[in-house]
């Protein structure tokens, strides 16, 4: 670990203004990374970004609202490899921005070995009246989740058993790193990290994680689901009809009573699917799954895998979903009942060829794009793992000469961080004057006497 900083400007008055930005390389090389930069005096908007006015669901807790920082945070813990204990995994390493933040592997590899379930994916997590999470549901909330991974043993070890260390060593290890002093500052006040404070990180930055931009969405700014779309074709608007339509003498397919449109997320009543079979690697059955993610995004915007479908991978195409459905293979105590015939017996929608292919036609039109580009959502890391972190930005500064014989000297910094205001006669030794806030804005300012040759002043931010 090596902190730098870097001399960045001067005035050509009478009073020179230095200011400082802090770096911070990651890996400890000696340069510093040219890439992978996080400028936290402008943050990417995670708080206030549009969605339709139709996506109505959300499971934010009142206690967590998405902030710019706190989802600024939960990123470069999302993709830090320093949250395992070998520092070989991040929560990317399973849940991958190209794969609509899921995995193409049947069972992620953790440090330890493999994951006994598919990586769900994590696109709108947030829309959904589900606010349990897991496939199982064992998580009560999302903030829950985030750090159940870190603490499994296969996972990210830091389980504190079978020899790993526990989460405090994890908190340990945090603390002695100079930009999350910096980032829990920011957030929350304070440089104190615990494990609360990494949870809401990274539930803000999984919640931030939205796709409204499909097909699907184009079409339903311009009718209701219950109307042809103008820019879907037949097929998609056929397969629109069977998705939406409950079996019967309507002739639909009864989906959406279980992943109810707009949003497509799970139902929080459903039970499980039917599947028997095998438990992600290994055999037996796994008949506890009764979540799922939302359908958007199941496949990718070119109609590539974005993985494995199912809890266990099972599926590998649209079409193979729509087959289990169609016919679904076994009965078990917990299937949801809409899988089950009126009559009794399971589920059997005798669809045809063509209106299979026309619902998988409909899926595909709930992928979107920018998911899958966004910088907001891509590694902050180079691709030697190195980040800078801008905390004062020379180009932000300026200097005003006012009428009573002061100067103020104004900088737009990083929100929420209190800085050092220091003088100094030499450029070498600093003299501290006073502290200084950022309001809300991210300003801050001070007001002096006009300076005599030779005296300097600088804004500066030790973590």
């Amino acid at each position: 670990m090596k902190m730098q900083t870097k001399h960045l400007t001067k005035s050509t008055m009478k009073t020179t203004r230095t200011l400082w930005t802090l770096f911070v390389a990651l890996s400890g090389a000696s340069a510093l990374a040219q890439n992978g930069v996080v400028d936290l005096t402008k943050l990417h908007n995670y708080a206030n970004q549009p969605r339709p006015a139709y996506i109505t669901r959300d499971n934010t807790p009142s206690n967590n609202a998405i902030t710019d920082a706190g989802a600024t945070l939960g990123r470069i813990l999302f993709y830090d490899k320093r949250l395992s204990r070998n520092s070989t995994v991040s929560c990317s390493s399973c849940h991958e921005q190209s794969r609509g933040f899921g995995d193409d592997a049947t069972a992620s590899l953790g440090i330890n070995g493999s994951t006994g379930r598919h990586s769900m994916r994590l696109i709108n997590s947030r829309f959904s009246n589900e606010s349990k999470f897991f496939w199982d549901e064992r998580a009560a909330s999302l903030e829950i989740q985030t750090t159940q991974p870190i603490q499994d043993h296969v996972e990210m070890g830091f389980s504190g058993i079978s020899g790993d260390p526990a989460f405090a060593d994890l908190v340990a290890r945090l603390t002695t790193i100079p930009e999350y002093r910096v980032l829990f500052a920011m957030t929350f006040g304070n440089a104190t990290i615990t494990e609360t404070r990494v949870q809401q990180s990274l539930a803000q930055f999984v919640r931030s994680i939205q796709s409204f931009d499909s097909k699907y969405d184009i079409g339903r700014a311009q009718a209701n689901d219950n109307q042809p779309f103008p820019n879907f074709t037949t097929a998609e608007n056929a397969g629109k009809v069977l998705f939406i339509n409950t079996p019967g003498p309507g002739g639909g397919a009864g989906c959406a009573g279980c992943h109810a449109p707009p949003e497509f997320a799970i139902d929080p009543n459903s039970r499980n699917n039917g599947t028997t079979g095998v438990i992600a690697v290994g055999t037996g059955t796994d008949l506890t799954n009764t979540r799922s993610p939302s359908l958007r995004d199941a496949v990718g915007p070119s109609g590539q895998s974005n993985g494995g479908l199912m809890h266990d991978a099972s599926k590998s195409t649209l079409a193979d979903v729509i087959n289990h459905y169609n016919a679904i293979p076994g009965d078990n105590a917990n299937l949801d009942n809409r899988l089950r015939r009126p009559g009794g017996g399971v589920q059997n929608l005798n669809l045809t060829q063509t209106q299979k292919d026309n619902l998988a036609a409909f899926l595909r039109t709930l992928t979107g794009a920018n998911i899958y580009t966004d910088q907001k959502w891509s590694t902050p890391f180079n691709a030697q793992g190195d980040l800078e972190l801008i905390i004062l930005p020379a180009s932000a500064s300026t200097l005003t000469k006012n009428s009573n014989g002061t100067v103020t000297i104004r900088c737009s910094a990083a929100e929420g961080l209190t800085y050092r205001f220091e003088s100094s006669t030499d450029l070498s030794q600093w003299n501290l004057i006073t502290t200084v806030t950022t309001d809300a804005t991210g300003l801050i300012d001070r007001t002096v006497p006009m300076p005599y040759l030779n005296q300097f002043f600088r804004f500066t931010y030790i973590p």
